[in-house]
C-alpha cells in the first residue's frame, strides 16, 4: 500500500470520525501520523497561560468589585479598591528599581498591608518573604542577610526589633569590610547592601513612628493605579520565600513557585469545600506558609478578609459575631484560647439556623476531647497536615457523610486523623525507609510519611545539598511517623525523633498525650523519652493544668493521680514513669510545643524500677529550661503546620 493510500485512509478516518476502530487495527504509519499531528499542535496565547494565583485578584475585582475584600476594625476595602491598592504598591516597588526575582521582606501582623503584599510584590515581579513576627532580632537579621532582601517593610509595632536586626547587619558588614584579610567562608559571611526600610503605620490610628523616611500609605498614594502587572512568563518562577522555624540550626529558605501556589490554593479551597463569598477571620498568621495559601484563596472565592492584629479571645469572638465570620484557620493552641476565655470575653456564636464556624486546623493531632470541647462552642473542625515545604497543608481529613451516624466520640477520633492527600499531591504514602516499601494498611504498622506532587517546594534557597537530600528516591521525606488505615486515611503517630522505644516496644507519644488531654484538669500535655535503667528509655509527661477556682491543696492534681489515670487506660509499658507539672509548656514562635527543650530536661531525670513516688506534685518552672549542649542538639529540617 503506497503513501497516497495511507493518507487517503487517514483522511477517511478523520472525516467519518471512525473512533470506534481499535487503534491496533490501523497501519503503523497511520497511527504514527495521527499522534505526530497531535504533538505538533502549538501553544497559543488563547489556550495557554502560566498558572499564578495573581489571576485570583483580577478576577475578584471584576466579579466582586463592590464586595468587601478586607475589614480591619474601622477600615474597609472592596475588591476593586484592593486591586487598585496592589497595583499602586507594585508600581511604587518598580519605581524603587526592584527587579525580577528580587526579595521583598515584610515583618508585620495580620493587617491589610500584609494581605496586599501577597499580590503586589509578585505583581512587581519580585519574591515575597514574610518573616515570623515572633522571631528575635538575631534570627530576623539572619533571614534578611540570607535572602538578600532589597526592601524591608516593617509594621510600626516591630520597629524596635527591626532596628536591632539592622544594627546587627551593619556591625557584621563593618567587621567584614574592616578586616581586609578575612575571606568569606560562605555566602552568609559576605557583606551586602542593607535593605530599604519602609514603615507600615497603623491604618486606623497613625502613630507617626518611622524608621527612615518612607511610609506604606504614602508610598501607595504616589503609585500608579493603572499599573499593568508584570506578566508571569514562567509558572516555575518563584513567588514566595518562607523560612522554616529552625531550632539549633539556622532556618532554611523554602521557595514556592507560582504554579505550586496556584495549585495548592485550589486544592485547599476544594478540599475544605470553601464556597463563594466566605468571611474569613485571620487567626492564622499570614507569615505562616503564606497563611496556608488562603491569602490567595479568599480572593479566589470572592470572600472577605477580616484582619486581626492579635489572637486575643475577646477580639476573636467579637469579630466572629460582628462580621458574620464563616471560616478561620488556626493551630490547636487557639482552641485553648477560645475554651479558656473568660465569660466577659465571650460571645454566643451558636445561633439557631446558622451553620457553625468552619475551622481548619493543623499542627500536632488535636486530641479528641479538645475537638469535642471546641465544637460544643459552635465551631466545626477539619484537621489538616502539612509543612512549609509542601506549601502548607498536604493532607486534609475529608469528611464522609456516613460518619455522621457514628457516636460523637468516634466522630472526634476520625476528625483527629490527618486524612487523604489534597489534589495537588500526586501521591502520598507511608513507607519503611529501609526498604522503601509501603507499610500495611492496617492502622497499626508505622512508617515515615512521604510526599510527591506540584505542591512541594521548588527547593531550599542557596542550598543545593539540602535540596538534593530532601528529594532523594523520588519522594519528599517529612520526618513524621504515621500509619494508613484500611480506608486509606493517614494518621500521624509521631515525629520520627519522638517515638519512644521502651524495652523494644514502640510508644507513640501522641497516643499518650491524647489520653492525658482527656483528664478534666489537663490543659496542655507533652510526652518525651527519658532514660530508664532497664528499658533504655520510658515516657515522661509534662503537663500544664487548667485554672481551678478551688485552689485548696486537697484539690491539687498529683503525679501519682495522673499515673494512676494512665494505668487505667493504657498498656502498662506506655504509662509515664514521671510527670512534671509546669505553669505553661514552652512553645515555638508558631505556638507549637517545644519538645526538643523538654527532651533536654528529661535526660536529666532519673527513674528507679520501684513504684512511683507519692509526693503531691513535681513542679517545674518554665524559666528553668536551659540551653542545650552540642551533644543534645536537635535539628529540625522541616517546619510543620
Amino acid at each position: 500500500m503506497n503513501l497516497f493510500l495511507y493518507k487517503g485512509i487517514l483522511t477517511l478516518i478523520l472525516k467519518l470520525n471512525l473512533s470506534f476502530l481499535p487503534i491496533d487495527l490501523l497501519p503503523t504509519y497511520t497511527r504514527t501520523l495521527i499522534f505526530s499531528n497531535m504533538d505538533k499542535l502549538p501553544k497559543w496565547q488563547a489556550n495557554y497561560t502560566a498558572l499564578t494565583p495573581l489571576t485570583f485578584l483580577s478576577r475578584a475585582s471584576a466579579c466582586y468589585a463592590n464586595r468587601a475584600s478586607v475589614i480591619h476594625e474601622g477600615t474597609r476595602f472592596t475588591w476593586a479598591q484592593t486591586y487598585e491598592r496592589c497595583r499602586r504598591l507594585a508600581s511604587s516597588l518598580r519605581a524603587l528599581n526592584i527587579a525580577t526575582s528580587d526579595v521583598v521582606s515584610v515583618l508585620a501582623p495580620n493587617i491589610p498591608a500584609m494581605y496586599e503584599m501577597h499580590f503586589a510584590v509578585p505583581m512587581a515581579g519580585a519574591v515575597l518573604n514574610t518573616i515570623n513576627t515572633r522571631l528575635d532580632a538575631k534570627n530576623i537579621a539572619t533571614i534578611l542577610r540570607h535572602s538578600e532582601a532589597k526592601v524591608f517593610f516593617v509594621d510600626y509595632e516591630y520597629v524596635p526589633k527591626a532596628r536591632d536586626a539592622l544594627r546587627m547587619l551593619m556591625d557584621d558588614n563593618s567587621q567584614l569590610k574592616g578586616d581586609s584579610t578575612a575571606k568569606p567562608r560562605n555566602q552568609q559571611d559576605r557583606a551586602f547592601s542593607l535593605p530599604l526600610v519602609i514603615v507600615i503605620d497603623d491604618i486606623n490610628s497613625p502613630t507617626g513612628i518611622r524608621l527612615g523616611e518612607l511610609e506604606y500609605e504614602e508610598m501607595l498614594h504616589h503609585g500608579n493605579p493603572n499599573y499593568l502587572p508584570e506578566t508571569i512568563q514562567d509558572e516555575w518562577s518563584p513567588i514566595a520565600l518562607n523560612y522554616t522555624s529552625g531550632t539549633t540550626s539556622e532556618p532554611k529558605g523554602v521557595v514556592y513557585s507560582h504554579r505550586g501556589a496556584y495549585l495548592s490554593t485550589l486544592s485547599l479551597i476544594l478540599g475544605w469545600e470553601m464556597g463563594c463569598e466566605p468571611v474569613y477571620l485571620w487567626t492564622l498568621p499570614m507569615f505562616h506558609c503564606n497563611g496556608w495559601t488562603f491569602t490567595w484563596g479568599v480572593a479566589a472565592r470572592g470572600g472577605t478578609n477580616v484582619c486581626l492584629r492579635t489572637t486575643a479571645a475577646r477580639d476573636i469572638y467579637r469579630n466572629i459575631v460582628v462580621n458574620n465570620v464563616t471560616h478561620m484557620c488556626c493551630a490547636p493552641i487557639v482552641f485553648n484560647i477560645l475554651i479558656e476565655a473568660k465569660a466577659s470575653d465571650r460571645c454566643e456564636i451558636r445561633v439557631k439556623g446558622k451553620p457553625p464556624v468552619e475551622i481548619l486546623t493543623g499542627g500536632a493531632p488535636p486530641p479528641a476531647p479538645l475537638l469535642e470541647q471546641i465544637e460544643s462552642l459552635g465551631f466545626h473542625v477539619t484537621h489538616a497536615y502539612g509543612l512549609t515545604e509542601a506549601t502548607g497543608p498536604a493532607l486534609v481529613c475529608e469528611w464522609q457523610k456516613n460518619w455522621n451516624l457514628l457516636p460523637q466520640q468516634e466522630q472526634a477520633e476520625l476528625k483527629a486523623r490527618q486524612g487523604v492527600s489534597v489534589l495537588t499531591m500526586a501521591d502520598v504514602d507511608v513507607k519503611n525507609l529501609d526498604t522503601m516499601e509501603s507499610v500495611a494498611r492496617d492502622g497499626k504498622t508505622m512508617g515515615e510519611i512521604v510526599l510527591k506532587g506540584s505542591g512541594i517546594m521548588m527547593g531550599y534557597y542557596k542550598d543545593h545539598e539540602a535540596t538534593s537530600k530532601a528529594f532523594e528516591n523520588g519522594w519528599f521525606r517529612t520526618g513524621d511517623v504515621g500509619v494508613i488505615h484500611p480506608d486509606g486515611y493517614l494518621e500521624i503517630k509521631d515525629r520520627s525523633k519522638d517515638v519512644i522505644i521502651s524495652g523494644g516496644e514502640n510508644i507513640s507519644s501522641v497516643e499518650v498525650e491524647s489520653l492525658l488531654y482527656r483528664h478534666p484538669r489537663v490543659l496542655e500535655a507533652a510526652v518525651v523519652a527519658m532514660p530508664h535503667p532497664r528499658w533504655g528509655e520510658s515516657p515522661c509527661a509534662f503537663v500544664a493544668l487548667k485554672k481551678n477556682s478551688n485552689s485548696s491543696p486537697e484539690n491539687e492534681v498529683t503525679e501519682s493521680e495522673i499515673i494512676a489515670y494512665c494505668r487505667k487506660n493504657l498498656s502498662h509499658f506506655m504509662v509515664p514513669k514521671v510527670v512534671k507539672f509546669m505553669k505553661e509548656l514552652p512553645k515555638t514562635s508558631t505556638g507549637k510545643i517545644q519538645k526538643f527543650e523538654l527532651r533536654v530536661m528529661a535526660k536529666a531525670f532519673v527513674v528507679s524500677e520501684n513504684v512511683q513516688s507519692k509526693k503531691k506534685s513535681s513542679k517545674v518552672g518554665q524559666n528553668s529550661i536551659g540551653g542545650y549542649s552540642n551533644n543534645n542538639q536537635q535539628i529540625l529540617a522541616v517546619s510543620r503546620l
